[in-house]
C-alpha cells in the first residue's frame, strides 16, 4: 500500500501534468486558429515514397491544396510526408503535428508548420478540431484508432458530420464487411452509421466530394465544435 507521502507526491505530480495539458491545449489553439478551412489526411507511417499510394496522397493534398484547403497530418513520415508534400507543392498551409514516442519520430521535411505534442489525446483534438473532412488513407492500428474516433465524435453529435473519405476500396472492403458481418448484426451499430463513411478509389472523386460539400455548408472550427444535432 502506498504510503500518505507517495499518495500526496502522486497528487502533485497529476495537478502539474494538467497544466501542462492545458498548454499543449493553449499552443494548440493559437498556433492553428488561421489554417481555416483544412483537412485533416491520415494514414500509414510506413508507406514508402515508391509506392503507389504515396503519389496518391500526395494528388489528394495537391488538389485540396489547389481548391483552397490547408493541409493537416500527423507530422511523421509515410502517408503524412506524402500529404504534406502535395500541401507544399499546392502552395498552402502544410502542417504537421508530431507526437513524441520512445522511438523518436521526426517531423517531415514538407510541413512549413510544425508543433510537437507529448499527449496524444491534446494532438488529436488538434487534427479535428480545424478540419472540414477527414480522408483516411491506408493504415494501421493509429489510423483505426483515427477513423474510430472521429466517427464516434460524429455518431454522438460532438462535431459536425464532416466527409469521412476512406481512400481505396480494396484496402477497406474488408473492415467494412467486418462491421456488417459482426458489430451490425450484433446490433452494437445501426445501418444508418455506415452513411457517414465515402469510399473512393481516385484522388479527384477526394478532392470533388469534399469541396462539394464544404461549398453546401461551410462549418468550420469552433462552430464546428459546437454544433449539437
Amino acid at each position: 500500500m502506498p504510503t500518505e507521502y507517495e499518495i500526496n507526491q502522486l497528487a502533485k505530480e497529476d495537478s502539474w501534468r494538467m497544466f501542462r495539458i492545458i498548454g499543449e491545449l493553449v499552443e494548440g489553439f493559437d498556433s492553428l486558429a488561421d489554417i481555416v478551412p483544412a483537412v485533416t489526411i491520415y494514414g500509414s507511417a510506413r508507406l514508402k515514397p515508391e509506392d503507389k499510394l504515396y503519389t496518391q496522397t500526395e494528388e489528394i493534398a495537391f488538389l485540396l491544396g489547389k481548391a483552397g484547403f490547408s493541409i493537416m497530418t500527423g507530422g511523421g513520415p509515410g502517408v503524412m510526408e506524402a500529404a504534406n508534400k502535395g500541401a507544399k507543392e499546392a502552395g498552402v498551409k502544410s502542417i504537421g503535428l508530431n507526437i513524441e514516442l520512445p522511438q523518436e519520430q521526426a517531423c517531415n521535411v514538407y510541413a512549413d508548420r510544425t508543433m510537437t505534442f507529448h499527449h496524444f489525446f491534446v494532438r488529436k483534438v488538434m487534427l479535428v478540431k480545424y478540419a472540414s473532412a477527414f480522408v483516411i488513407m491506408p493504415g494501421g492500428l493509429g489510423t483505426l484508432d483515427e477513423l474510430t474516433e472521429v466517427l464516434t465524435l460524429i455518431q454522438t453529435q460532438k462535431i459536425k458530420p464532416f466527409p469521412v473519405i476512406l481512400f481505396s476500396s480494396e484496402y477497406w472492403q474488408g473492415f467494412l464487411d467486418w462491421l456488417r458481418i459482426k458489430p451490425l448484426a450484433y446490433g452494437a451499430i445501426s445501418e444508418k452509421d455506415f452513411d457517414l463513411l465515402r469510399v473512393f478509389d481516385s484522388p479527384r472523386e477526394v478532392a470533388d466530394a469534399v469541396m462539394t460539400w464544404y461549398n453546401k455548408h461551410e462549418v468550420v472550427g469552433r462552430k464546428a465544435l459546437q454544433w449539437s444535432g
